[in-house]
């Protein structure tokens, strides 16, 4: 069983330079103190905050910086490129009618960075 999901989750992304926190819109939700996340839940800068800096040579500032930098990698501000939903989310629990988000979901950013839940925000609500 893994754990529901909510606002104030930790994220880690392996390109990061440091954790994110997730955020979760109130609206239409479960409220277990925290607003739960289901896999819609995945929008850059709104629900998945930067992550530090980026180390990924496919993000496209990084690239730039590092090729003015005759090659050395030169990291750059992330800014979260999340373009898919959370994958797979719980495949019996929905919250506003989609899966939940439990903390074995990964979330795909297009800069080749696989994120994923370090510490789901609650630990008492589990899902399948």
């Amino acid at each position: 069983m893994s754990n529901l999901v909510c606002s104030g989750a930790m994220l880690k992304c392996p390109f990061g330079a440091a954790p994110s926190t997730l955020n979760v819109l109130p609206a239409n939700r479960v409220l277990s103190g925290a607003p739960s996340a289901n896999i819609m839940d995945h929008v850059p800068m709104l629900n998945i905050p930067p992550f530090g800096m980026c180390n990924s040579l496919a993000n496209p500032m990084v690239a730039a910086a590092t090729a003015a930098a005759l090659g050395a990698l030169t990291p750059m501000p992330c800014i979260p490129a999340t373009s898919a939903p959370w994958a797979p989310g719980s495949p019996t629990v929905q919250i506003a009618n989609m899966p939940a988000l439990n903390d074995s979901s990964t979330l795909a950013c297009n800069w080749g960075g696989v994120i994923q839940v370090s510490m789901a925000g609650q630990f008492t609500v589990a899902v399948a």
